[in-house]
Parts: C-alpha cells; sequence; structure tokens
C-alpha cells in the first residue's frame, strides 16, 4: 500500500510540475503561461503535502506540523488554481468579463482562503475538527461549481477544452466524500486518488493546447 501510493504521488508531482515548465518554455501568449503556471502551483503546492505525506511512510519521525501546513499550502493553492482556470477560460475562449462573475470568483476564492487560515482548522496538529473542513470548503465548491459551469457552456466550442468541465465535476465528487467521511470512514480517503488523476488530466489538455498552438 504505501510503496504503491508513494510512487503515485511522486509520479503525479513529477508529471505536473514538469509539465508546467513545458507548457511555460512553450508559452506564445499570456493564456498559455497561465495555463505553465496552473500545472506549477498545482504540482508544487500539492509537494508540501504529499513530500511529507511520502517521507512519513519511510523515516521514523514527526511530521504532523508538517502534513498539516502542507495541507494548508495545498489548500491555498487549489485555490489559486481554480482562479487560473477562471483566467484560462477567460482568455482561451476570447469572452467578454463580466463584472458580477468577476467579483464573484475572486470573492469566493478570498473567503476560501480567509477560512483557511483560521486557528480552528488545527493545521499544526493536522487535526481540524470536521466543522471546519465543512466550513472552508463551501466556497471552494463553489468556485468550482462555478468554472466548472463557465467551460461547461463552452464545451462544444474546442475539442481540446471539451471535457474540462467534466474533469473539475469529477474532481470535487472524489473530494466531497473525503472531507466529508473520511474521519468515520478512511477507507474513503483513497478517492483522492482518481481526483488526482483528474488533475492530471486537466494538466494534459494544457500540454495539448500548447502544443498545438506551437505547431500553427
Amino acid at each position: 500500500m504505501k510503496f504503491g501510493e508513494s510512487s503515485f504521488d511522486l509520479l503525479y508531482l513529477i508529471f505536473a510540475i514538469t509539465s508546467g515548465i513545458i507548457i511555460l518554455r512553450r508559452a506564445g501568449n499570456r493564456t498559455e503561461k497561465q495555463m505553465g503556471l496552473a500545472a506549477l502551483i498545482l504540482g508544487c503546492g500539492d509537494a508540501f503535502h504529499l513530500v511529507p505525506r511520502v517521507l512519513n511512510y519511510f523515516v521514523s519521525a514527526d511530521f504532523i506540523a508538517a502534513l498539516g501546513i502542507g495541507k494548508l499550502v495545498t489548500s491555498v493553492t487549489m485555490t489559486v488554481f481554480y482562479v487560473l482556470l477562471y483566467t484560462i477560460w477567460l482568455g482561451y475562449f476570447r469572452v467578454q468579463e463580466k463584472r458580477s462573475v468577476n467579483m464573484t470568483v475572486y470573492a469566493l476564492a478570498a473567503l476560501r482562503i480567509l477560512l483557511c487560515l483560521f486557528p480552528q482548522n488545527g493545521w499544526l496538529e493536522n487535526s481540524g475538527s470536521l466543522l471546519w473542513g465543512i466550513l472552508r470548503n463551501i466556497p471552494f465548491t463553489a468556485l468550482g461549481a462555478v468554472v466548472c459551469v463557465l467551460y461547461f457552456q463552452q464545451k462544444t466550442e474546442d475539442r481540446t477544452f471539451r471535457y474540462v468541465w467534466l474533469y473539475i465535476l469529477l474532481s470535487f465528487l472524489f473530494y466531497i466524500p473525503v472531507v466529508v467521511g473520511t474521519e468515520a470512514v478512511p477507507m474513503l480517503g483513497m478517492l483522492m486518488l482518481p481526483k488526482t488523476i483528474c488533475y492530471v488530466l486537466l494538466i494534459v489538455i494544457f500540454l495539448r493546447a500548447t502544443r498545438h498552438a506551437q505547431s500553427k
């Protein structure tokens, strides 16, 4: 179990970070740079949590604080990732910005990050309460829903990006049971694996989009 999960986590981190660098090197415009930045933030942010998790399996040391802080960093960077997904949507589909949508996206992101900073989350002890786990994920889920709907509306306009909405939706369907039920049923934590695969597929889309742009 520990070898399989650790190998998966490390391969994911290497893929995400390497892909981010590749996309940034390929990038020919602002939107493509945002794709590379999104992949890089995703990989680097998750590394703060996954690296201590892997080390915890093989090293006899106290990783409680490192795991908790890693979750905090991941929570913040994942929020930034969804804001970048929104700005990528604006640029890739050349959509005219709407003030109401902008305000909604940035307000939800700010609220999510603010809630993550409260000491009641218990990051240093890696033992936050279920209540705060739910509270901080309400604006995050709403943010994901907004971005998912935006991509769904454009799904027929581009073959490369047509499944982005689906991967976002699936990632939350895998993630929400972990938030609300993993303390009662630890095996629900395994749903983080297919959730991660959804993010890998999103990065693959960024790679394809920048490859096609480079070949034009």
